[in-house]
């Protein structure tokens, strides 16, 4: 099985301050990955630093073909191109809320990509269906359910089909349907081969999903270990 990121030694530091220290990880190409550890312990840091959103001082990142090193800031192409291996669903969604849901998931075809905006609306509507919300197309976010928001906020992270998603405390404002629900979507995406690596406080979720957990206390990996995640779910 090929790992589709590979982190080795990463440092991070604000100011004088050592956020992250030596973390070593890989996604494999269909898993779900989860980063757990209490408040401050850098699960988000880590998601921040894997899409380009912050710098870190020391260590390697190799994702799909592209490598980078710390202390060596992407700019222009090179982080377009690193960016667009990679979809990340923040905790709060941060939809557009001046656009409907068909035009927020249009975006980065049109924009990125330069897709036209006709076959941008045929691939956001397949998305929209594949993970059932297509009946909300015209709908603005305001008027969406926070799982049917989550949901198309997977979509508009999936529209430029990176091999890596990424999601930051998926389950923070689910109820217990809601989070079965997201379980299993995620291990659907991961069976047609979607490499997943999300950050949770949420345990039973972690169990129930992942392939395999990471534990970070201090920003120092303590443990990691293989889930328990199957077809079904859990055990």
């Amino acid at each position: 099985m090929t790992d589709v990121l590979d982190v080795r030694r990463l440092h991070l530091r604000r100011g004088t301050r050592s956020i992250l220290a030596d973390v070593t990880f890989t996604v494999p190409r269909g898993e779900v990955i989860a980063l757990m550890g209490p408040s401050g312990s850098g699960k988000t840091t880590i998601l921040r630093a894997v899409a380009g959103l912050e710098p870190f001082e020391a260590g390697t990142m190799a994702m799909d073909g592209a490598e980078r090193r710390g202390g060596q800031a992407l700019s222009g192409r090179a982080l377009r191109d690193w960016r667009r291996r990679i979809g990340l669903v923040f905790q709060f969604h941060h939809l557009f809320e001046h656009l409907t849901v068909l035009e927020n998931v249009m975006l980065a075809p049109v924009h990125v990509r330069g897709t036209a905006r006709g076959d941008a609306a045929i691939l956001a509507q397949d998305l929209l269906r594949q993970l059932g919300v297509e009946h909300r197309t015209g709908a603005l976010p305001r008027e969406l359910s926070g799982g049917e928001a989550q949901r198309v906020a997977i979509a508009r992270a999936l529209a430029l089909d990176p091999p890596l998603l990424m999601m930051d405390e998926p389950t923070a404002s689910l109820d217990p349907a809601r989070r079965q629900d997201l379980g299993a979507l995620l291990r659907g995406l991961a069976e047609r081969g979607r490499s997943i690596l999300i950050s949770t406080h949420d345990a039973e979720f972690a169990r129930d999903v992942a392939g395999g957990v990471l534990r970070l206390e201090g920003g120092s990996v303590l443990a990691s270990h293989a889930g328990t995640a199957g077809p079904g779910g859990g055990p």
